[in-house]
């Protein structure tokens, strides 16, 4: 039985595959590829956009990870499934806190309630809290290389 929403996974196309990221889980993953009849990849979104290409830089398969994020030594992105994540969740909590007391207008602005409703990414810039994004925003923040665990069908 699936743990997670099915209707949150992206699909992408390439090279003659059908490529699904979005897992909340590394095992979600596995079971998604027994289910389907697809394999288990490491995806890479290297370029700063929703490029998709099949990677084994980061190493999740080996690690069994389901998602990391790289923008270089200064920062550092924690999943909301990261041990480290409890550590800053007062920062998230505040953050929140905050956001309920927005307008609307400043909401659809900041997209501050999406980002913490959604799938919450910590991003630390030197040890300190800096922001929270969501995974599929990390894409495009601060030249971050973003690994996602897949599955690959031939199409």
């Amino acid at each position: 039985m699936d743990t997670y929403n099915q209707k949150k996974l992206i699909k992408y196309r390439l090279a003659g595959l059908e490529i699904t990221v979005g897992f909340p889980r590394y095992r979600d993953a596995e079971s998604y590829a027994a289910l389907q009849g697809g394999e288990v990849v490491e995806v890479g979104f290297l370029d700063g956009n929703d490029n998709p290409e099949i990677t084994n830089e980061a190493g999740l398969l080996e690690k069994k990870l389901h998602y990391y994020a790289d923008a270089g030594p200064e920062y550092r992105f924690i999943h909301s499934s990261d041990p480290g994540f409890r550590h800053y969740a007062d920062d998230l909590q505040r953050l929140k806190s905050s956001s309920d007391r927005m307008s609307l207008e400043e909401k659809y602005i900041t997209n501050a309630e999406l980002e913490i409703s959604e799938d919450p990414i910590i991003v630390l810039r030197d040890n300190r809290f800096e922001s929270v994004t969501s995974r599929e925003r990390s894409k495009y923040l601060k030249h971050t290389k973003v690994y996602e665990i897949g599955v690959a069908r031939k199409l």
